[in-house]
């Protein structure tokens, strides 16, 4: 049985056992809290400077505190500074005195006009659905590479094979000579993550100005890795991806989207993280007309991530995902299309019997989700259809 406290009412303890309070003993006086700062009492201050210190101009401050600083002019003496960049900081002073770089622009596989979309020294990702041609640009821009003289590294997780590889990559031009030339072409199949880390050592002497990683749904679990986790993720970037961009390679690493309506437009499969730690490009590739042997095939590509801006500032506005340009394969010439000014994202465009449902509704929706609940359809199609009948109507 609880016994009551002063006031009439039980009190229990943390485990709901009943707590016996003395009727008689009164509730302890609450203290005021004292405020941060405050330097008085009823006497007057407690510190005999302070009243006059906040008088006082900052370089007398500053001489009186810190008298090793003359005239409050040198911040931070030499000690103090050397120290500081011991401990990793950056020296901004020497920053604006070397003069600030221009923000890199993407060069590796170049538009027909001279745009890269992948940036070199940097982490890139193409990703899409099986065949929609994410393999195939990326041998294209192998060739591109191999015959502009420069080194490419082929990590092959995929299991596509050496021949197939060689086949495609002869296929788009490239230089049989530099296919053979183990100082400009490797390929590799590793199949561990220690094997990784050893080819990432030799890359530091190699310096390749490409490497493929195909793909990375195989890099992560071959790494004792979880895709959803974004943990986990970001220590294999660490660790087996990032070796290789310090090298000053154009890292592309290939990737799939997910199953679901929405989480596809979103991006890739897995955690955020995925798309946190690219540092140059994330492109999105989209079939157009079906690659077919002998007869080619084309796929759209559009920016679903750029850090430095370099490929969106030459590419349309409006969209959410702005096309990059377009990968067209024909039986003899393979290019990257730039995309006209006006170019509209088709993923982005809703078909004209969308837009029409959308706009039979009664009473007229008011959200992308109002029309979805209505029209059942999965979210990514109603805000889209929802979005083009919106603009058609503020015309």
């Amino acid at each position: 049985m609880s016994v009551p406290n002063y006031h009439g009412k039980p009190e229990y303890d943390e485990n709901g056992m009943p707590v016996e309070v003395r009727p008689d003993v009164p509730a302890a006086p609450r203290r005021r809290k004292r405020t941060r700062g405050a330097n008085r009492d009823a006497s007057g201050p407690i510190d005999p400077d302070a009243s006059r210190r906040s008088d006082m101009h900052v370089s007398e401050l500053n001489s009186k505190v810190r008298p090793d600083l003359e005239n409050g002019s040198e911040r931070v003496p030499d000690a103090s500074r050397t120290h500081l960049l011991e401990l990793g900081f950056v020296d901004v002073a020497d920053v604006l005195d070397n003069g600030i770089p221009d923000p890199p622009t993407p060069d590796i596989g170049l538009r027909t006009d001279g745009v890269g979309l992948f940036y070199s020294g940097q982490y890139n990702v193409v990703f899409g659905d099986p065949e929609s041609g994410k393999t195939l640009l990326l041998d294209y821009v192998t060739a591109e590479v191999l015959n502009a003289g420069g080194g490419v590294l082929r990590i092959d997780l995929d299991h596509n094979g050496p021949e197939p590889t060689v086949t495609r990559l002869l296929d788009f031009g490239a230089d049989e000579k530099r296919l053979r030339d183990h100082e400009r072409f490797l390929y590799i199949q590793p199949d561990s993550s220690a094997q990784i880390r050893e080819i990432a050592a030799v890359m530091t002497v190699w310096e390749p100005n490409l490497v493929v990683i195909d793909s990375l749904g195989e890099l992560v679990p071959l790494c004792s890795a979880g895709t959803d986790k974004a943990d986990d993720f970001t220590a294999v970037h660490r660790r087996y991806i990032k070796p290789f961009t310090d090298t000053g390679a154009a890292v592309v690493a290939i990737d799939h989207l997910s199953k679901g309506s929405d989480s596809r437009a979103y991006g890739a499969t897995g955690t955020v993280a995925k798309k946190r730690v690219i540092g140059g490009t994330s492109i999105r590739v989209t079939v157009d007309s079906a690659f077919t042997p002998g007869k080619g095939g084309s796929a759209f590509l559009a920016i679903h991530k750029d850090r430095h801006g370099g490929l969106r500032q030459s590419s349309p506005t409006g969209d959410k995902e702005p096309l990059a340009g377009k990968f067209v394969m024909l039986a003899d010439k393979t290019s990257i299309h730039p995309p006209a000014a006006d170019a509209r994202n088709p993923g982005e465009t809703a078909p004209a019997e969308d837009i029409a449902a959308v706009a039979g509704l009664e009473p007229p929706p008011t959200s992308g989700n109002d029309a979805q609940k209505r029209l059942h359809w999965n979210a990514h199609r109603a805000r889209t259809a929802y979005k083009a009948w919106k603009k058609e109507n503020q015309r």
